[in-house]
């Protein structure tokens, strides 16, 4: 009998996801597609602790178990808020055995669940722990805000991602680089390997509002913080020779005085007129404006694997990318998009010629079918699937389950493959 029908015979497998995420009620479409998707895994129960959208706790089921803490203003407060009442919320459900598999959706969330994996060994109920990394958690915070008193700040971090690390059973990452920074924090940890969601159907199926060849616009999608290197993109597009060309940032202000900064620096360049500072769009308008597009560019300087490049791709897009993180596992330069230096305007000034100066066709088309074949929802389950068989094996068997992909995207085990 398989491992996956012998489970099933058992009994239901209770996973619980433990994430400082925020959602709503009901949920918004892609949230509900993701979680839709991952109730239907046979022989699993799943619920979720995170956070809600108001100051008001939420407990509520839709396609799965939602237990959701008060969102409260300040930074600090929804810390304490989460290290307080989440140990409570996930220790009640693995008293109730309902908690075999616990699911930290970053290592520092994972602290967590380590210790009630700890404190369960007590009463012969210690569920295993996945932990998940989906970018340079040691430096991406820090990208996004100024933090007081850094130094005291990462030592914390550190110490629990290294306390989460040392009690994992399994460890889920995105990219190359996450495998190798999560390898450094434990060498011997089975790993699987596959991206975060995306709601792909509204990329795939939106039709170009124009062939690609003839489209003239830039667009920029993310949220707009120091990290993503949005100012290099304005000094290279004010300096690009093609005065037909709109330059449109898609994604919320996350760091106010950058967002204000930006607005400034567009003014000081003389090209505020031909940007737009969009906001937060749905995924159906953002397809929209990656379907009109000539190029996407995400200049970041810190990424895990960046989901916006494949969505844009399935479009028929091609990306100007960095070369950091987890981006040369999707950009395969000069083929399917460009790759270019980080923190380096020039560069990227360079490669914006380089997409206006050629015939893009074959480039987008190439970029297309790179990310149909890289994401699909099938696939997204079937990592689950894996992670959760990996983190239930007896650690003796574990270590077949960590290897190589044999592509970006593929998942990092030599069974069960898409």
């Amino acid at each position: 009998m398989s491992h996956s029908a012998d489970q099933d015979a058992r009994r239901t497998i209770h996973v619980c996801w433990l994430s400082s995420a925020r959602y709503s009620q009901p949920l918004g479409s892609t949230s509900a597609r993701k979680w839709q998707l991952l109730a239907g895994l046979p022989g699993y129960e799943i619920r979720v602790i995170g956070f809600a959208t108001s100051s008001r706790a939420r407990r509520f089921h839709e396609h799965v178990g939602f237990y959701l803490l008060p969102q409260l203003p300040l930074s600090l407060l929804r810390y304490l808020t989460f290290f307080v009442l989440a140990p409570l919320l996930l220790g009640w459900l693995a008293m109730r055995r309902r908690a075999d598999i616990i699911v930290a959706q970053s290592p520092f969330e994972g602290a967590v669940g380590a210790w009630t994996k700890l404190l369960g060994r007590l009463i012969g109920r210690s569920p295993r722990l996945i932990i998940e990394n989906h970018n340079n958690f040691e430096v991406d915070l820090f990208l996004q805000r100024n933090v007081p008193l850094p130094s005291l700040y990462r030592a914390i971090m550190m110490a629990f991602a290294r306390f989460a690390f040392r009690h994992a059973d399994a460890a889920r990452v995105v990219s190359s680089t996450t495998a190798e920074r999560s390898r450094a924090f434990a060498p011997q940890l089975p790993q699987v390997r596959f991206m975060t969601w995306s709601d792909t159907d509204v990329f795939r199926q939106t039709p170009r509002q124009m062939p690609v060849e003839q489209a003239v616009d830039i667009v920029y999608a993310g949220v707009l913080r120091p990290g993503k290197g949005v100012h290099h993109l304005l000094d290279a597009f004010a300096r690009l020779d093609h005065a037909q060309a709109r330059l449109q940032l898609v994604g919320a202000p996350a760091n106010a005085d950058y967002a204000a900064a930006l607005h400034r620096q567009a003014q000081e360049l003389g090209i505020s007129q031909r940007v737009q500072f969009v906001g937060a769009v749905s995924q159906s308008r953002l397809a929209e404006y990656f379907a009109a597009a000539r190029v996407m560019v995400l200049p970041s300087l810190s990424e895990g694997l960046p989901r916006v490049i494949v969505e844009a791709m399935m479009t028929g897009t091609p990306v100007i990318g960095t070369r950091i993180s987890g981006i040369p596992d999707i950009i395969r330069d000069g083929e399917n998009s460009l790759l270019i230096a980080p923190d380096d305007a020039d560069d990227l000034l360079r490669a914006l010629r380089q997409i206006y100066a050629r015939d893009v066709t074959a480039m987008a088309a190439q970029a297309r079918a790179f990310a149909l074949d890289f994401f699909s929802p099938g696939k997204y389950a079937a990592g689950y699937q894996q992670l959760f068989e990996t983190a239930l094996r007896p650690p003796a068997d574990s270590s077949a389950a960590s290897a190589e992909p044999s592509q970006p995207g593929a998942i990092d085990s030599k069974s069960a493959r898409e």
